[in-house]
């Protein structure tokens, strides 16, 4: 029984930056990874970011190099920078915890980028 909170969505602005949070209900240490999907209308629900328990992240090729994966163990916390925003990056931002055996969701927060 794992509850995922998100915040930090909102708007934001061309070449802009906004930061992403998911706070889970117990120690993300619990978890083989921490995911981020997004899904925009009409889309597949798509892998961004991974990070795992012993801090190892990957990233989609569209967001390499604009976006970072972090956590603060400390806090059960997961982040997601978003910097260098572009259009294309508005969406529904899922949190996931995933454990091999089961995945949970947190309910998803909007990102739109627009000027």
């Amino acid at each position: 029984q794992v509850q995922l909170v998100e915040s930090g969505g909102g708007l934001g602005q061309p070449g802009g930056s906004l930061r992403l949070s998911c706070a889970a209900s117990k120690s993300i240490l619990s978890f083989y990874a921490m995911n981020w999907y997004r899904q925009a209308p009409g889309k597949s629900r798509d892998l961004v970011a991974a990070i795992t328990s012993g801090g190892s992240t990957n990233y989609a090729d569209s967001v390499k190099g604009r976006f970072t994966a972090s956590r603060d163990n400390a806090k059960n916390t997961v982040y997601l920078q978003l910097n260098s925003l572009k259009p294309e990056d508005t969406a529904v931002y899922y949190c996931n915890a995933h454990t091999g055996m089961y995945n949970y969701w947190g309910q998803g927060t909007q990102v739109t980028v627009s000027s």
